[in-house]
C-alpha cells in the first residue's frame, strides 16, 4: 500500500514522500481494517515529522520509522466477529499511520460516520473530540460561564467554541488573523473576537465581560497561557490542550500569576488519557458523537481542495504557515465512500 513513512526526522515538510509499504500485520483482538477515504492534518503531525513532540522522546512511543497520520475517515475492510461494526461501514477516528491508503485502528478509537456527515467532514471533526473533552469534562462549562478560546479558528479550536456554546456559555475567541476571525464569526456564530497579533488584547477580552471581570474558562490551544492568567477572573480554570503556536518550545509561566489570581491550570492530552482509561474516553467519544449527529458540533474545512497522499506535503506546509482556518481535509480514496442522505 501506499503511505507518507517517517524514516528519519525532517528539517521541513517538503521532504515528506509517498512510499509503497506492505500492509500492516500488527493485529489485536480488537482491531478494525479501514481503507482510509479522507484525511486531517492537526499539528501533532507537525511536531511528529521533525522529531519535536514529547512523544518522539527517547522514552516516547513515536520513534522513525513510522507512518504519520492520525485523523481519518473511511470504510471498514474487515474486522472481528465480534465486533460492533461489519465491513462496509463508514468509520471516523485517530490512530497512529493514518496517512495511508488502509490503516488498522482499535475499534474503541472509532465511531459510524453521521450519514449527514460524510467522511470529509468527519476526518476534520475528529480531533475536535479532544476540544469537547476538554470543555465538557475537564473544564465542566456551564451555561453560566463565559469562555476564551485562545486559538479559536484552528482545527482544536473551532470545536471548542461550538462545544462551550452548546453548554450554553458565552464564548469569546482569540485568532490571529482578520481572515480567521471573520471566519469565526460567519461559520462558527462567535461574535466576540479579538486578534491576538495586535498588543493588549487582554483587555479588549476583559472589556467583552460582565462588569470586566474576567472570564471563567479558558481554553489554550496555542500555548499562551500567561495572557490567559490575565483574562481570567478570581478561582477561574485553564485548559491547555497544546502548545501549537510555539513550535516545541515550551512557555515559561510565572507561578505567582496562578496563586494571584487562585487558578486552576489543568493540562489534558486526549491520547495519553485514551491509553490510561479506555473506557472513559469511549464514553467521551459517544458523547461527542451525538452533538455531531444533533448537528450542535459542524466541521469546518478549509478552502483549499487536497487530493491523493502527494498533496500531503502541501497541506502539512499550508498547517505550517498559518494559512489554515478549521481543518484542511486531504481526499485519499474519496470514491469509496457512501453517498449522503
Amino acid at each position: 500500500m501506499k503511505a507518507i513513512v517517517v524514516d528519519h526526522f525532517l528539517s521541513s515538510h517538503n521532504e515528506l514522500s509517498v512510499s509503497s509499504i506492505p500492509t500492516t500485520k500488527h493485529w489485536s483482538p480488537s482491531s478494525v481494517l479501514i481503507r482510509v477515504s479522507h484525511v486531517s492534518p492537526q499539528y501533532v503531525d507537525l511536531l511528529y515529522a521533525r522529531g519535536l513532540h514529547q512523544n518522539n522522546s527517547p522514552r516516547g512511543h513515536v520513534h522513525p520509522p513510522f507512518v504519520l497520520g492520525y485523523d481519518f475517515a473511511g470504510t471498514v475492510i474487515s474486522c472481528p466477529a465480534f465486533s460492533a461494526f461489519k465491513p462496509g461501514d463508514d468509520v471516523y477516528g485517530t490512530t497512529l499511520g493514518a496517512f495511508a491508503e488502509v490503516v488498522v485502528a482499535d475499534e474503541m478509537s472509532i465511531r459510524r460516520v453521521p450519514r449527514e456527515l460524510g467522511n470529509a467532514g468527519a476526518a476534520a471533526l475528529v480531533g475536535g473530540m479532544t476540544s469537547y473533552a476538554a470543555v465538557v469534562a475537564i473544564a465542566e462549562v456551564r451555561a453560566s460561564d463565559t469562555v476564551l478560546v485562545i486559538g479559536a479558528a484552528g482545527g482544536l479550536g473551532v470545536v471548542a467554541c461550538q462545544v462551550a456554546a452548546a453548554c450554553g456559555a458565552h464564548v469569546i475567541g482569540v485568532v490571529g488573523s482578520a481572515a480567521k476571525a471573520n471566519v469565526l464569526r460567519q461559520e462558527v456564530g462567535v461574535e466576540d473576537v479579538a486578534g491576538y497579533n495586535k498588543e493588549g488584547w487582554e483587555k479588549r477580552i476583559i472589556d467583552f465581560t460582565e462588569d470586566g471581570r474576567g472570564v471563567d474558562v479558558v481554553i489554550d490551544v496555542v500555548g499562551k497561557v500567561e495572557s490567559g492568567l490575565r483574562c481570567l477572573r478570581y478561582g477561574g480554570r485553564i485548559v491547555v490542550l497544546g502548545f501549537a503556536g510555539r513550535e516545541g518550545n515550551m512557555e515559561a509561566v510565572k507561578m505567582n500569576r496562578i496563586l494571584l489570581k487562585g487558578a486552576s491550570v489543568i493540562g489534558y492530552r486526549y491520547g495519553e488519557h485514551g491509553r490510561r482509561f479506555p473506557h472513559e474516553t469511549a464514553a467521551l467519544l459517544d458523547g461527542f458523537n451525538e452533538m455531531v449527529t444533533n448537528g450542535k458540533i459542524k466541521p469546518i474545512i478549509y478552502k483549499e481542495k487536497y487530493t491523493g497522499l502527494e498533496d500531503v506535503p502541501r497541506a502539512m506546509n499550508d498547517l505550517a504557515e498559518r494559512k489554515v482556518w478549521g481543518k484542511a481535509v486531504i481526499a485519499i480514496n474519496p470514491e469509496i465512500e457512501k453517498p449522503k442522505l
